[in-house]
């Protein structure tokens, strides 16, 4: 024990508990050799499986595994087993040390097996723990259940994101265990400076991803990971706990993708507005309404009556200032601004759809642009 504390400075830190837990350890090891050299030294001395691990690490609690790595449990093991062979010379007489070297290095071998044994039990024993946890986190999430509680569970499995939050979704892949493709999805998340949290539920992965600076470049960190079809990304959110805002974003925009077949992968849940919309999605009409339409009939009124011309004349710019009586270098600004107000450019064609349908969902709220 002296030893131990000289030779490895991190045990003199740990409790007085977790010291005489270890020199229980060391004495049931000794003692178990002793009685196994006594008795019959041609048995191996792990051959009936557990045994071994249990008389040596049976003497303290399964917590240990927690305080002392396994790194750590090497080194005191090694430090034991030399402290051991230093004192057989001395004990023995010179023709029968060399018998006991030889069932020291045996005993010793055997020893480094139950070592291993035990803390891949508790790795396992983890690492169940923490899946049913990942998936009670993102369960909560997307049921927007997010409370003080889901943010401790988090920060147990490791999260530690400061920045924004954003939610991807896409379809599963097939043949690969959770624990290989969680690991996979949290190493390309790690390489890019962001946490991940992962949960396969159905046919669906869910991803969230924290630290994220632009969730279509974040998104795309994970997408090969998902199996073939869309993926999709909700909007970046300042934190966990209103990552449902992007999840149910997210989760509309993953019903509504089939509606839009050349959409690019991975594709934001606002390029999907116009598909959500059309399958009755809510929040994507009042988006619609307000960060569109409204906008347009605030600034100028010319520019829904240029928009609406627009449309109606097959996007024909000439035949646009023909019906509204002005030059068509006219229109051509004012479909200009449109676009710098919204962020949707009347002359491109996937833009024009996505500002056509907010038109007429203005029309139908009956709102006039009143604050």
């Amino acid at each position: 024990m002296a030893r131990m504390e000289s030779d490895n400075p991190w045990f003199a830190e740990l409790s007085a508990q977790e010291r005489s837990w270890v020199g229980s350890i060391v004495q049931a090891g000794i003692r178990g050799f002793v009685d196994w050299y006594r008795e019959d030294t041609d048995r191996v001395p792990g051959a009936d499986g557990t045994a071994l691990a249990a008389s040596i690490f049976g003497a303290a609690p399964r917590a240990l595994a927690g305080v002392i790595t396994l790194q750590q449990t090497v080194d005191l093991i090694r430090l034991s087993i030399e402290v051991v062979e230093s004192n057989i010379d001395a004990l023995l007489d010179a023709e029968d040390a060399p018998d006991l070297h030889a069932a020291v290095l045996r005993y010793a071998r055997e020893v480094a097996f139950a070592t291993a044994e035990v803390y891949a039990r508790a790795a396992e024993v983890r690492g169940a723990w923490d899946a049913r946890l990942e998936a009670l986190v993102v369960d909560a999430v997307l049921r927007a259940e997010t409370d003080e509680s889901l943010l401790s569970r988090a920060s147990a499995l490791g999260w530690s994101a400061g920045g924004d939050v954003a939610v991807v979704l896409g379809t599963a892949p097939a043949r690969r265990t959770e624990t290989d493709l969680f690991d996979e999805v949290r190493r390309h998340a790690r390489g890019s400076g962001m946490d991940a949290l992962c949960a396969v539920q159905g046919d669906r992965l869910v991803v969230l991803l924290g630290g994220v600076a632009d969730p279509r470049t974040a998104a795309e960190v994970v997408a090969p990971l998902f199996a073939s079809g869309p993926v999709v990304v909700g909007p970046a959110v300042s934190d966990l706990g209103t990552a449902h805002v992007s999840a149910r974003a997210a989760a509309s925009a993953q019903r509504s993708a089939s509606g839009w077949p050349e959409a690019p992968r991975p594709v934001l849940s606002e390029e999907l507005l116009p598909e959500r919309v059309l399958a009755g999605d809510g929040h994507a009409r009042r988006h619609l309404v307000d960060e569109v339409y409204l906008p347009l009939v605030r600034a100028r009124g010319t520019l829904i009556e240029t928009l609406a011309a627009y449309f109606q004349t097959g996007s024909s710019i000439e035949a646009t200032a023909r019906v509204l009586f002005v030059h068509p270098n006219t229109v051509r600004y004012r479909l200009k601004q449109a676009a710098e107000l919204t962020g949707y450019s009347p002359t491109q064609s996937r833009d024009a759809f996505t500002l056509e349908i907010a038109l007429v969902l203005g029309r139908q709220s009956g709102r006039t642009g009143d604050l």
